[in-house]
């Protein structure tokens, strides 16, 4: 018998000389935890097109277009549907957390700014009233006790019920999803991870844990839903349920789409999938993609107008006098984003221990209890701070204002005489949330970092903006403050523009993204530049004037940070979990090479060519998880042969031949003995790529990261000798980390 997994005639040719309509065949599907093999995944898709055009007639003109209009469709319907969802999102959310301090009183489903529209500017708005006042009570320390009441109640009952439908219905719904997606771009598979329940129960818990006041934001999360959409509608299409590669160029795309509408930013969108997701197809392919997606995301946004601006920015920062900066202002920015680099990285620290901590304790055992808690301590604590009361996006769009006579004061942040007692709650709430959003960031409901980064450093930003402020006030004349107006009342220091600037400082310090871009050095060596962060910035706040200070704040975080350490938030959970991804930074041995990394063949699982049967080898794959096997014969390496081709022979062997021994090579058998032997030449990959293990390490390294590998094999005179995978070189990427593997068990486990 013969198992086969390839046509060996799939370009056979009929009666009248034509090709054969013969579709390629496909691997079955990979299981959850395992690593899609890259080079093989190429292969199928090029006979797949090959097919396509092979065909005669309309029809060899038919299937390609057909084949790239269902991919256009998919990601045009990503586009419209995340665009969509964000809008509801937005809406809900903004009904939820009104909810909280008050209703109107002409219709409960509305909100504030529903209820309060068509006032004019500075006209009192009397629709809409506080629980205390719809309610009736009249004595100021019970008004106080009603509203602090429901203030924290319906942050439990919201958090609460988030926790219990992620527990309940998509166990992998929590947290921010950027770490499992970029490595399943990466080629992890994790099917589990975007199903229709984890988009659902992802969507609707994340409105309500951000209701509920936690320090956490939806634009991470956004990402896992875009990318939960496109996963779903490419279920409709066999080439994509067919394709790992495939579908992993429309992941891309859909995540771009979910940073357009996070952020309202398109093309930080197409710069964040490009960077941050470390994406493995051709950049222009990528940029195009995404930007179609991204674009259309944004025009669904605009067309719902979730904020009532009729604009795709969240925060506008804005200026009624003169918007300029002075060259003094580099040193307060340069000491935010000194700032900003420094508590980056011990956010990520803290976060990290409290996951592991949270891992190996009873709290593991309890997480609905644990968001509970959190959720009423953040409550209580909140609804004590002016600045923290309210929805974080509110916050950060008021800290990024800047003061207009015309305008409200916002809780008497304007106000000249109250510089010291606003310095003063403005770094108490960063404090206050940096601490719940290093605990938040991480529990069993759906959470991002971004904003509430970003409200930090706002915070920060504007502290000091009112610092400098009060010194030039107090001293105009003295020569640092020589290009101001010699008027004090003249406005030279903008308190807004320093909210921008620690906003970018600090998310620099925490998400280090950056970009590969190679520079003309006598080395040709690379560096990284935060691209995509600064053109996010831009676009969130629509401030021309902030590039080159959100620019200097960035780059000036990302160094200090990186002297600190070179991970960011989401490289430190890839490796709390122990995901299999690479990332893209150059490594350097120290004079190491293969042979330190390598598996050495006695530690090894191998099969020996015609000396197992197939209830051996089925015996071999039931009690390991490897995700393949070399061959050798006689130590002689004869090729590789992966698990599930091996499993997909074995089934086919007959039950009275499952006795007989399995040749993988035939030409070394003799021709008399192969017939009591079973032919398994089929499934058996020759062309693998094998190395000396004297190469450098950084060799090694650097393939694997360029080419996708999945495993190289190390020999000396055709005698295997060794063999490392995809999972070792991430290991050893990753060595410096003190808390590798801490959260494995909350994650599929794969074949190495």
């Amino acid at each position: 018998m013969t198992p086969t997994d390839y046509h060996e005639e799939t370009y056979e040719l009929n009666a009248e000389g034509h090709l054969v309509d013969r579709q390629p065949h496909y691997a079955s599907k990979y299981q959850d935890g395992s690593s899609i093999d890259w080079l093989y995944e190429e292969l199928v898709e090029r006979e797949r097109t090959h097919s396509q055009r092979s065909q005669r007639g309309v029809r060899g003109l038919i299937l390609p277009w057909w084949s790239s209009a269902q991919r256009w469709f998919i990601i045009i319907a990503t586009g419209i549907g995340i665009g969509l969802a964000g809008a509801w999102l937005d809406v809900l959310v903004k009904w939820l957390s009104d909810l909280r301090e008050g209703r109107c009183t002409y219709g409960v489903f509305y909100n504030s700014v529903s209820c309060c529209s068509g006032l004019d500017p500075g006209e009192v708005c009397t629709q809409w009233q506080s629980w205390s006042d719809f309610l009736g009570v009249r004595f100021i320390f019970a008004q106080s006790l009603l509203q602090s009441f429901v203030y924290v109640a319906l942050a439990v009952i919201y958090s609460g019920s988030a926790a219990l439908l992620v527990q309940a219905w998509a166990p992998y719904a929590f947290h921010t999803g950027i770490p499992e997606i970029k490595a399943i771009l990466g080629g992890y598979v994790f099917d589990a991870f975007l199903t229709p329940w984890t988009l659902l129960i992802k969507a609707l818990g994340l409105a309500l844990s951000v209701a509920s006041g936690l320090s956490l934001g939806k634009e991470g999360p956004l990402v896992h839903v875009a990318c939960c959409m496109a996963f779903l509608l490419s279920r409709f299409f066999e080439q994509f349920r067919t394709s790992e590669g495939q579908k992993r160029k429309l992941l891309a795309a859909a995540a771009a789409a979910g940073v357009s509408v996070a952020f309202g930013s398109p093309l930080g969108g197409v710069l964040f999938g490009l960077e941050e997701l470390d994406t493995f197809a051709s950049e222009s392919e990528v940029m195009w993609r995404g930007f179609v997606a991204s674009a259309i995301a944004a025009v669904a946004l605009e067309y719902v107008d979730p904020f009532g601006t009729g604009k795709l920015v969240l925060f506008q920062v804005t200026s009624v006098f003169d918007d300029t900066w002075r060259a003094f202002e580099l040193i307060p920015w340069l000491g935010l984003g000194i700032l900003g680099g420094i508590l980056g990285h011990f956010m990520i620290k803290l976060n990290v221990q409290i996951a592991v901590f949270r891992r190996n304790s009873y709290l593991h055992d309890w997480p609905v209890v644990e968001v509970v808690g959190v959720a009423a301590l953040t409550s209580a604590i909140s609804y004590l701070i002016v600045f923290a009361r309210v929805q974080t996006s509110e916050l950060v769009a008021n800290l990024f204002q800047e003061c207009d006579p015309t305008k409200g004061d916002y809780h008497g942040l304007c106000n000249p005489t109250a510089m010291w007692e606003n310095v003063f709650l403005l770094i108490l709430s960063a404090i206050v949330k940096f601490g719940l959003t290093a605990w938040t960031f991480g529990m069993m409901i759906p959470a991002g970092i971004f904003l509430p980064t970003i409200a930090i450093g706002a915070c920060l930003g504007r502290a000091v903006g009112l610092l400098v402020q009060g010194l030039y006030k107090a001293y105009p004349t003295a020569w640092i403050f020589l290009s101001c107006p010699p008027d004090p009342s003249v406005r030279c220091i903008s308190p807004g523009f320093y909210a921008v600037i620690g906003a970018s400082g600090m998310l620099g310090g925490v998400t280090r993204m950056t970009s590969e871009l190679p520079l003309m050095t006598c080395n040709v060596n690379k560096t990284t530049l935060p691209v995509s962060l600064v053109v996010i910035l831009f676009e969130l706040t629509g401030a021309l004037s902030h590039v080159l200070p959100i620019m200097i704040s960035v780059m000036t975080a990302k160094w200090v940070g990186d002297a600190f350490g070179k991970d960011g938030i989401y490289p430190a959970w890839i490796a709390l979990r122990q995901y299999p991804w690479l990332p893209p930074a150059d490594y350097r041995d120290e004079g190491q090479t293969g042979a330190h990394i390598m598996r050495p063949v006695d530690d090894l699982t191998v099969i020996e060519d015609g000396h197992c049967t197939p209830i051996d080898l089925d015996n071999l794959l039931s009690t390991s998880r490897f995700y393949g096997f070399p061959v050798v014969s006689q130590g002689e390496l004869m090729g590789f042969v992966t698990r599930d081709q091996l499993k997909r022979s074995i089934d086919n062997v007959l039950s009275e031949q499952r006795s007989r021994a399995c040749v993988f090579a035939p030409s070394f058998i003799s021709s008399s003995a192969s017939e009591e032997h079973l032919d398994f030449s089929s499934v058996l990959e020759t062309s693998v790529l094998h190395l000396r293990k004297e190469v450098p390490q950084e060799l090694v390294v650097k393939m694997f990261q360029k080419l996708s590998l999945r495993q190289i094999l190390f020999t000396h005179s055709g005698k295997l000798e060794g063999m490392v995978t995809k999972t070792d070189v991430a290991a050893l990427l990753r060595s410096h980390f003190p808390h590798t593997g801490a959260l494995k068990d909350d994650a599929p486990t794969w074949h190495r």
